[in-house]
């Protein structure tokens, strides 16, 4: 009893046992907070031991910096350091909840090119549970005001200190070791920053980025024309052949490109209470004309729908942390979908987007991609129940679309992204037209109403295409852009796909998204290939005729007899028709069973499959990050001089209008409007 109350007067009378109670009350917090808000997937004795202390070195260290200084002001300094660490966590909470990823030094400094609707973004997510982040501060606080802990004002020794902070260091290095024992090239051949976190601890990782981003810096300084050499040398060695059935089926038409924002491939043929959510997609999805793609997976990482965009458009993947189009969309060079099709076909390029000009940074990287017309959120009349969450809700956004598309000459490839789909999925009650689910999950319920009101634009803009004539020489293509429902809702998604569990692995085959290509006289089917997002731009330019063996595309065909069918996801897992891996394990992809004693053979193959994977992003990222093909570019092809775009209003509407282009929807309706032809039940717009 004497030795109990001995140490608790120590601990609330000294500075070392202050640092003491802190130091405790932080890790015992954050390893709380690893286990309720984190997907972490520790596995086994190792990773779990791990991840129980990997919190006390970073904590040591940091919260070791206050006893440094002298009396009072050692404590507020600790509780200063404290709070930070607190908010560090919670901010990553918040955005782990939603992308399943850990806040990077990319995504915070381009925060200003996605922060639209952002506060009530985050007001939708927060929990009450997530401010236990800030529960030992409290504590702290309110055990110095009642006067618990007693301020002791006496110096610690300088060796004390230092004696800290070697120990600190000293675990730091353990930790680290124990990690790579267990996870060999843990920092050199990992893109899942749920390993980094998960081994060494979240404010490691925040190191850890940091240094990555500093290195990525470097490698654009130092980057020549020979990385570029073997790039290109990897590219030829795993060229695949076009099929020559579909070469230039759609040659010279035009490209209508819609952008399914959040549309998961679920939703295709999905009924609510015996209610189709996405009739209209439905219809075109089975469609004779369609080519639709079942096996065709997402591969975003932390930019989401700008990587989404990344690939499409160049067939580069997006990078490991933040958004190439927010960091790279300005200065880097680019061979993009609108100026080769410009340059080798005469194709008058467009955006149309009823959201800001600068999110994602995309009034720039437009430019950089080579698009002659950008027609963001100026463009269109924004009166205050014609928004909601990031944009122009989608039946607007395409009626008042109308005016521009008639005026483009043809051929054109233009780009149209909605955004009513997109979280927190709510929409106005006037627009509900479906009800939510049940399945209790805030996130989740209003999924099916916005993707049913987007259908139904959809649905509208296609009756209008028909009504016009513009169905008869236009190739639409559609693709969902990413995952609406993250991996932190299993129990949400197994209710609305109606099964027992749901977990890893289900959550990579949740990751398949529509893609389908709709034109009059093809020649369609449900393909079952496996392929992604990478693979959109060399399987339209083959469609379109365009030849693209002679550029830096890490893509391929996905109607090409030889696809490899390796779909690479950007933390580094994968899916095949055979095999997947996920989180570090491996599994069989037609029964969903974990592959746990593999033979020699069998370990062989899947290690080939993980480093196929692992060079092709690392290589992409070289070229991004390196801005490599500044030293590359094909003889037919023109560099893109971005100042040549201009993206002022009025300027690109005199542009446009200034002359009557015979080849125009507007001039073939004998210089006429199609406007009336555009039907929409908005009720916002009716008279």
């Amino acid at each position: 009893m004497k030795s109990i109350k001995s140490s608790f007067n120590w601990l609330t009378n000294t500075k070392l046992g202050f640092f003491t109670i802190v130091l405790v009350l932080f890790w015992l917090k954050t390893y709380w907070v690893y286990l309720n808000k984190f997907n972490l997937g520790a596995v086994g004795p190792m990773q779990n031991f791990l991840l129980l202390i990997n919190p006390l070195p970073a904590g040591m260290l940091l919260l070791g910096i206050g006893l440094f200084f002298k009396g009072r002001k050692s404590y507020w300094i600790v509780m200063i350091i404290d709070f930070l660490l607190s908010l560090w966590l919670f901010a990553n909470i918040l955005y782990y909840r939603e992308f399943s990823n850990f806040l990077s030094f990319s995504i915070i400094k381009t925060s200003g090119s996605t922060s639209d609707n952002l506060g009530k973004s985050i007001a939708g997510i927060t929990q009450a549970s997530d401010f236990l982040a800030f529960l030992d501060v409290a504590l702290i606080i309110a055990l110095l005001i009642f006067k618990i802990i007693h301020i002791d004002i006496r110096p610690l020794k300088l060796r004390v200190n230092l004696m800290i902070e070697t120990l600190a260091l000293t675990l730091m290095g353990i930790n680290l070791l124990m990690a790579q024992e267990d996870r060999s090239g843990l920092l050199t051949r990992t893109f899942d920053n749920n390993y980094i976190v998960k081994y060494l601890g979240i404010n490691e990782y925040a190191v850890y980025d940091g240094f990555k981003t500093a290195q990525t810096s470097a490698q654009m300084a130092k980057a020549n024309v020979s990385d570029i050499n073997s790039v290109q040398k990897y590219l030829k060695a795993n060229y695949v052949k076009p099929n020559p059935e579909y070469t230039g089926v759609a040659k010279g038409k035009n490209v209508l490109v819609i952008h399914l924002e959040s549309f998961q491939q679920f939703l295709i043929g999905y009924k609510w209470k015996g209610k189709e959510v996405t009739p209209n997609l439905n219809k075109i999805y089975h469609a004779k004309d369609t080519i639709s793609f079942d096996n065709f997976f997402n591969q975003v990482g932390q930019g989401k729908t700008s990587d989404a965009e990344m690939m499409l458009e160049n067939s580069l993947y997006g990078l490991q942390s933040g958004s190439a189009m927010s960091s790279y969309g300005t200065s880097n060079t680019f061979q993009s979908a609108p100026a080769i099709l410009h340059q080798e076909a005469g194709y008058t390029t467009a955006v149309m987007h009823g959201g800001a000009g600068s999110f994602w940074n995309r009034n720039n990287a437009y430019k950089s991609f080579g698009y002659q017309y950008f027609m963001p959120l100026s463009y269109y009349e924004n009166k205050p129940d014609y928004y909601i969450g990031y944009g122009i809700k989608d039946k607007i956004f395409f009626d008042q679309s109308i005016k521009y598309i008639e005026r483009l000459p043809q051929p054109f490839y233009l780009k149209m992204i909605t955004v009513t789909n997109h979280y927190p999925y709510d929409i106005d009650k006037k627009n509900q037209t479906i009800s939510k689910t049940n399945t209790g999950d805030e996130t989740v319920d209003g999924y099916v109403q916005t993707a049913h009101y987007l259908d139904q634009a959809i649905g509208q803009l296609m009756k209008w295409m028909k009504k016009t004539g513009l169905d008869k020489n236009t190739l639409v293509m559609f693709y969902g852009d990413h995952y609406g429902i993250s991996g932190n809702h299993h129990k949400a998604s197994a209710e609305l796909l109606k099964m027992d569990s749901f977990n890893d692995f289900d959550n990579l085959n949740f990751q398949r998204v529509p893609l389908m290509f709709h034109m009059e006289g093809l020649k369609g089917k449900i393909d079952h290939t496996y392929g992604g997002e990478i693979d959109v731009l060399p399987t339209l330019l083959n469609l379109l005729g365009v030849k693209d063996n002679d550029t830096v595309q890490f893509g391929h065909d996905l109607l090409s007899k030889d696809a490899p069918q390796i779909v690479a996801q950007r933390n580094g897992d994968f899916i095949t028709p055979e095999y997947a891996k996920v989180t570090g394990s491996y599994y069989y992809t037609k029964s969903g069973k974990k592959i746990t004693h593999p033979d020699k053979k069998l370990k062989e193959k899947l290690l080939t499959l993980s480093n196929q994977v692992t060079t092709q992003l690392s290589l992409s990222d070289r070229v991004i990050n390196g801005n490599l093909l500044r030293f590359y570019q094909p003889k037919w092809f023109t560099k893109v001089k971005p100042s040549d775009y201009n993206y002022n209003k009025d300027e690109s509407l005199k542009t446009l209008y200034s002359k009557d282009n015979k080849t125009s929807l507007w001039y073939k309706n004998h210089k006429k409007t199609t406007q009336s032809k555009f039907k929409t039940d908005a009720p916002e717009l009716e008279k």
